[in-house]
């Protein structure tokens, strides 16, 4: 698989009626600077474009020497090697229509998987801080069926557009050759096409633009239904629900209708135009035959001609409107991909430090949110000394995992420093800190895997004892031992055949699994009911101190019993411990979870 790469280019702009060959901001132009794993392909369908161009004059060439010499009185034994080559031509057109097509599409999945891995990558990057702020609906119909729609454009429009340009050139030019009365017709009438292509283009482009807005709070919203349809059925919100998703999907029906409505005024605009121009080449052609100023070869080839000078505009512009949802759905990803992925500060990149032996420091931190007033952490001073065993308390919104998310980089201090050991946290490459990081969020992630490789996820390369380990280590053992294949037992989505409490039970086996010195527990117990809180917090309490623990908790008994604890209230970060007592300035936060 290719390794994926982040887009560097400037911000995609709206499309235009024309991709790809107006200004350099397209989105046109940004698919074919992003086609680098596609660009062979690409070659191969304009070169193909180029033969069905030359077997276009042919077919026309040989047609009409062949009707004209039927007309003089030519027995079929006397044209049969015309006729031959005039099957071949036919058959070598179709032929080379369809490899460009092949080629068309395999460059487009070539682009498309890079894409793909683009806005995954980025999207990660990002971090959970700003997906929070998405609808993972658009994300997950962006990366799947809004990719999906830019097939048409590569297998059809692109090679469309290729035809367009080089077939009414060499059209004209053949055309002017034997006639250059007829040649001057199809020369002022010819821009004619891309004239009224690209105004109803421009029409085309908002309307697609609003269809996938649409589409795309449709997904958002009808996901985020699905997952908390049991919670609306029990508070009676499921009706009301049924109506809004009723309402956005009449909008989004009403809008698609109408880019189907501006597609066939379009089409109906650009074939009365080249009927139009076509019949004014026929009419002077016959009228000049009809007098014997013209031959009847000649006017034969001008007029098998004629028509296909307008034919490739006319499909160009058709194929637009079928390859509209898929420029539009890369505008969207382009606009992800240059969201800016916040940095640390510039500086010489250092070696990892080991987190067995290096003090954590918070130096003056201050965190805010876009939206908020202000920020969630001011001037936050904490020492955090290997083997700490730190339990955080307070209210919702005081910043708790915030402080989490700092240490996860999913967070960049607006202002102060993290210090690891001598050296900023900023300078240590992202992805070697994390790997002596391990994290239980709120919500852990179970996936349809079995038991053994979703804990296994903490280490893919650990042996089979090891998994087993950390299951009994974090009270799993048992109830995975009465699953109907053990740990071999295959989840299904979202193991929503286990209780919360042994979801949470598996996630915690992953963490201890996690060769990591560092682990980051948010709220490992909201959700469980007594008994299964109980069981979670003795499997934490079991932790050595060879590891670093910093646990968020509501719950006064779900503290780490001989460690640390800081208690986040009121604006104050107040050390609870007797070792010594430290206190931060945090100001007072909005009331919402962190």
């Amino acid at each position: 698989m290719r390794k994926p790469t982040a887009v560097r280019s400037r911000r995609a702009t709206a499309v235009s009626a024309v991709p790809g060959t107006t200004g350099p901001g397209t989105t046109g132009r940004r698919l074919l600077a992003e086609s680098g794993p596609a660009r062979g392909y690409l070659i191969v369908t304009a070169l193909l474009g180029l033969v069905v161009t030359v077997l276009i004059l042919a077919q026309a060439g040989l047609l009409a020497h062949v009707l004209a010499s039927a007309a003089a009185g030519r027995s079929a034994a006397a044209l049969r090697a015309s006729l031959v080559a005039l099957l071949a031509v036919v058959v070598g057109r179709a032929a080379a229509v369809q490899a460009g097509e092949v080629a068309a599409l395999r460059g487009a999945a070539a682009v498309k998987e890079r894409l793909r891995s683009g806005l995954t990558r980025h999207a990660l990057d990002l971090g959970p801080a700003w997906l929070g702020r998405q609808r993972p609906g658009e994300i997950t119909t962006l990366a799947a069926a809004g990719l999906d729609s830019l097939d048409p454009y590569f297998a059809r429009y692109l090679p469309q557009l290729m035809l367009a340009v080089a077939v009414p050139a060499a059209v004209l030019v053949t055309v002017t050759s034997a006639d250059w009365i007829s040649g001057l017709i199809i020369a002022v009438t010819l821009p004619l096409i891309p004239l009224f292509g690209v105004l109803v283009g421009l029409q085309t482009k908002a309307q697609t633009g609003r269809s996938w807005q649409l589409l795309a709070r449709l997904s958002g919203h009808f996901l985020d239904v699905v997952q908390g349809l049991p919670t609306l059925k029990v508070f009676g919100r499921a009706a009301a629900q049924e109506r809004v998703i009723a309402e956005v999907t009449g909008e989004y029906r009403a809008s698609v209708l109408a880019t189907l409505r501006i597609a066939f005024l379009s089409a109906l605009v650009l074939e009365l135009s080249a009927s139009l121009a076509t019949a004014l080449v026929a009419v002077e052609v016959g009228l000049r035959l009809l007098y014997g100023h013209l031959g009847y070869p000649t006017a034969l080839l001008v007029l098998l001609l004629t028509p296909e000078a307008y034919l490739p505009l006319r499909n160009a512009s058709a194929q637009f409107h079928a390859s509209a949802d898929g420029i539009t759905a890369a505008g969207r990803v382009f606009e992800i991909l240059d969201t800016n992925v916040p940095r640390g500060r510039a500086g010489p990149a250092r070696a990892v430090p080991d987190l067995r032996s290096q003090t954590i420091t918070f130096n003056g931190v201050s965190v805010a949110y876009p939206g908020r007033p202000r920020a969630v952490i001011d001037h936050l001073d904490l020492t955090i000394s290997p083997g700490d065993q730190i339990t955080l308390t307070g209210p919702n919104g005081a910043g708790k995992s915030t402080i989490l998310a700092v240490l996860l980089r999913f967070l960049r201090p607006a202002g102060g420093s993290v210090l690891v050991g001598p050296d900023d946290l900023d300078a240590i490459p992202v992805e070697l800190w994390r790997g002596q990081v391990g994290w239980l969020p709120q919500h852990p992630a179970l996936f349809p895997w079995s038991v053994a490789e979703n804990i296994a996820l903490g280490d893919r390369g650990a042996p089979r004892a090891a998994v087993e380990r950390a299951a009994a280590l974090a009270g799993a053992a048992d109830f995975i031992s009465d699953l109907p294949d053990g740990y071999g037992t295959v989840l299904d989505e979202r193991a929503l055949r286990l209780s919360a409490g042994q979801r949470q039970k598996i996630a915690l086996a992953r963490l201890f699994l996690r060769p990591a010195p560092l682990l980051l527990l948010d709220e490992p117990t909201a959700h469980l009911d007594p008994a299964s809180a109980a069981d979670v917090d003795a499997a934490i309490g079991a932790l050595t101190g060879e590891r670093t623990v910093i646990l968020v908790t509501h719950r006064e008994a779900g503290v780490l019993g001989s460690g640390r604890k800081l208690a986040v209230h009121g604006g104050i970060v107040t050390e609870l411990a007797p070792a010594s007592r430290r206190e931060a300035r945090v100001p007072a936060a909005a009331p919402r979870a962190t």
